[in-house]
């Protein structure tokens, strides 16, 4: 989990909400102990455990943190998802950073989880985009993994997305594509065409990947078929719940969604005291 960040991820996130102190919790004495439980209003795929400890570590290691379900889990409305013993003020300072981290990160898997199932009939790939929110890229795209759905390139080191206006600035598909050979040799090469004519230059120049953007369901079987496996072929453009099982249907090796982490509805989480207030 070292390479998530996890650790400057929650620090920052702690940073941004407490500032100098949190002054609400200074009301309660120092000495008063607390137990606590949440919740999930939600269905949801449950993701971001890591995160959650790490905060109430940050907050104060005495905190004890005793989960009721494993990473990934999809639960129902109303389950018990973890509990809390430690001091009260602790409790309360380390609450929303931690119910934030969870509500997005299991939002993010609930989305892929149901995303992978519509197609879980076919052998198609669906990924994500770096339509992150910023500062969660990492928490974000280990989210996708956990709910089933597959992660595009993480950022722009890492492989090369070749667009309209990077085809345009190059002077073409075919001196694009031989750039990126000559600056970055194995880096994957994906080129993004709207038409056939420029799907069969980027096929002619070696493209790795090919992102088909905004194609009709036709135009992407016909792309399929004139493809015949030379590169891989990404969807890309609108994808929804009624567009998503047809595009896949079509043949093509991958389905890049935006919605995976930019659209999604964060699930409604509680934290609640116990009336059982434990002995100091």
């Amino acid at each position: 989990m070292q390479h998530l960040g996890i650790e400057d991820t929650v620090r920052n996130a702690l940073a941004e909400d407490i500032g100098a102190g949190d002054i609400t919790a200074a009301l309660i004495p120092a000495e008063r102990m607390a137990a606590a439980t949440v919740i999930s209003r939600d269905e949801a795929v449950i993701s971001g455990r890591p995160w959650v400890d790490e905060v109430f570590r940050q907050v104060d290691p005495q905190i004890k943190v005793q989960w009721h379900i494993n990473e990934g889990d999809q639960v129902c409305p109303n389950t018990r998802l973890f509990s809390l013993i430690g001091p009260a003020r602790s409790l309360l300072t380390a609450e929303r950073t931690a119910l934030n981290f969870l509500q997005t990160l299991s939002a993010t898997s609930s989305r892929c989880r149901h995303y992978a199932d519509l197609v879980d009939h076919t052998q198609v790939r669906i990924l994500d985009t770096r339509k992150t929110l910023p500062g969660l890229r990492m928490a974000q795209k280990y989210a996708v993994t956990l709910g089933g759905c597959f992660n595009h390139r993480i950022g722009l080191f890492d492989a090369f997305l070749i667009k309209e206006n990077h085809i345009m600035a190059c002077g073409g598909i075919a001196q694009a594509v031989s750039k990126a050979r000559e600056l970055a040799p194995g880096k994957p090469v994906e080129v993004e065409v709207e038409n056939h004519n420029e799907l069969q230059q980027a096929l002619e120049a070696g493209a790795d990947i090919i992102m088909l953007d905004n194609f009709t369901l036709q135009q992407m079987r016909d792309a399929v078929a004139f493809t015949a496996g030379r590169a891989k072929l990404e969807a890309s453009g609108n994808v929804t719940d009624l567009t998503l099982v047809p595009i896949a249907e079509t043949g093509v090796d991958y389905i890049s969604i935006g919605g995976l982490t930019k659209d999604c509805k964060a699930v409604d989480l509680s934290m609640r005291f116990s009336s059982d207030i434990p002995a100091v």
